[in-house]
């Protein structure tokens, strides 16, 4: 595998108070902790892009946009853990250890402070934001957008399939054996996809199988396509759970849309907004 080092690009993260592995957050000396520790466990000597997964202030994914309240953050103390982080990123950058750096679960705001730091400090820029997006949460699609094409904020898409929601599979209520809402239940949770499997987005998963129909294409390359031609940079990050699922993925790799696809595509957004 060290052989073919350099075919592939490594991406990891440190995650921030998120309340899963770390629910004291990262700062500068963290940073340098776990980078380390990360290069260990991958056994390489160079991480090609580190994200930090969580703002360290908090954030609205995961369904908290419903009722999320910034009141409480404090803005000198959010630039100061900036600078702090940015310096650890600039000294291991120029050791080596790390190539790009990425956010994740990141705000149209909070991106463009880590910028502006990173300007001021020489510190690495941030070049890619890993946030939510699909046909059903387009939250990216105004500020984020924006600044995304502006600063050259690559968009990695994760869950461009809704968690499986656009697939069709949870279309009849139940969660077929291995899938993530199955796992869910099976650990004792709502198999609710995080909030995502509700009534509206069912609806608008019918709406958009049958437009799939209507357009003659596969409903999850139409999705994946959808991600791409987005008018800022974005690359889709698939998952599958057996090679069956790689393979059909792959098969669309090449479909472009045609304008009168999305537009249609934009009618049924119009039609079924938010539907999570």
């Amino acid at each position: 595998a060290r052989r073919n080092r350099d075919r592939v690009q490594i991406a990891t993260k440190v995650t921030g108070p998120s309340g899963m592995v770390r629910p004291q957050g990262y700062d500068g000396a963290t940073i340098r902790q776990t980078v380390e520790a990360s290069l260990r466990r991958l056994r390489t000597d160079h991480i090609d892009l580190y994200q930090l997964h969580w703002p360290q202030r908090g954030s609205y994914a995961f369904r908290q946009n419903w009722r999320y309240d910034p009141s409480g953050q404090d803005r000198q103390k959010t630039l100061d853990h900036m600078a702090d982080v940015l310096g650890a990123i600039a000294d291991l950058h120029r050791a080596g250890k790390i190539g790009a750096f990425g956010l994740s679960n990141e705000s149209a705001w909070g991106t463009a402070r880590w910028l502006d730091t990173a300007e001021r400090l020489g510190a690495p820029r941030v070049v890619a934001l890993q946030n939510e997006y699909s046909l059903l949460y387009r939250a990216f699609d105004t500020d984020l957008a924006e600044l995304s094409v502006n600063e050259g904020v690559m968009l990695l898409a994760y869950s461009p399939l809704a968690t499986g929601l656009l697939t069709g599979k949870y279309q009849d209520g139940t969660a077929p054996d291995a899938s993530r809402a199955a796992v869910d239940l099976a650990a004792g949770g709502p198999g609710n996809l995080g909030g995502r499997r509700t009534d509206r987005a069912i609806a608008a998963v019918t709406a958009w199988r049958a437009l799939a129909r209507d357009l003659g294409l596969d409903p999850i390359h139409m999705a994946v396509a959808f991600t791409r031609q987005r008018p800022f940079p974005s690359i889709p990050i698939i998952g599958t759970t057996s090679l069956p699922q790689l393979d059909q993925l792959l098969a669309g790799r090449d479909l472009v849309l045609s304008d009168e696809a999305l537009r249609r595509i934009d009618q049924l957004h119009r039609a079924h907004p938010l539907p999570f």
